[in-house]
């Protein structure tokens, strides 16, 4: 409860685009999704997508098939929504907490920038690998992305979890081959450099 509370208190306090994960365009992201081969009938899910400007960019490609959730931070989705206005209406929006949500349906492509760092508990980790199992059929795609062991310790006054590839890896499990990483400094609205790892795995 603590955690869904702060982060909606971080919602209501500061505007979209000055909070210290904002990206104007996610070139990563759009880079490791188009690699992925899909189709634009394929299902995506943007785990954690909160404001991000993802699911803008993935509509203007033509995704038909988007969904976006945020676990604790409701406030979010409803200034994504508001951005969007009438496009808003192409995104399934599902407000739900990762360790407990029972995926309805699976995805061809699962996206996570920066929410699985913030499961400390390592039981919290082991849910969401459930979650993700449940979610994901064979062949399907997870890119995940968080601070790298170089990367910062803490995140708008919470503790994360940084992790390699590797150290990753290991989280998911051996149903879960990876294929490709790339590392990035994102610098943040307030100008400070955070280094990330973003994973591409494939379920197996």
């Amino acid at each position: 409860m603590y955690r869904k509370l702060h982060w909606e208190e971080v919602y209501r306090q500061k505007p979209e685009n000055s909070v210290s994960w904002f990206e104007l365009r996610p070139e990563i992201s759009l880079e490791l999704i188009q690699a992925a081969g899909l189709q634009k009938t394929d299902a995506l899910i943007d785990v954690g997508g909160g404001s991000s400007r993802l699911a803008d960019h993935l509509l203007a490609e033509g995704f038909a098939d988007l969904s976006v959730l945020d676990d604790i931070a409701e406030p979010a989705l409803e200034k994504a929504k508001t951005r969007l206005g009438a496009s808003a209406l192409r995104v399934h929006w599902i407000v739900a907490d990762i360790t407990r949500w029972q995926p309805p349906r699976t995805y061809r492509l699962w996206h996570d920038r920066a929410m699985f760092h913030f499961l400390t508990d390592p039981a919290e980790r082991a849910a969401y690998r459930n979650t993700l199992q449940a979610a994901l059929p064979d062949g399907g795609t997870a890119i995940i992305a968080s601070f790298s062991p170089a990367g910062p310790e803490r995140c708008s006054g919470l503790p994360v979890q940084r992790c390699s590839p590797q150290s990753l890896a290991a989280e998911l499990g051996p149903r879960f081959a990876l294929r490709e990483w790339r590392e990035s400094a994102h610098v943040t609205p307030a100008g400070k450099t955070q280094l990330f790892q973003y994973s591409m795995f494939v379920r197996v």
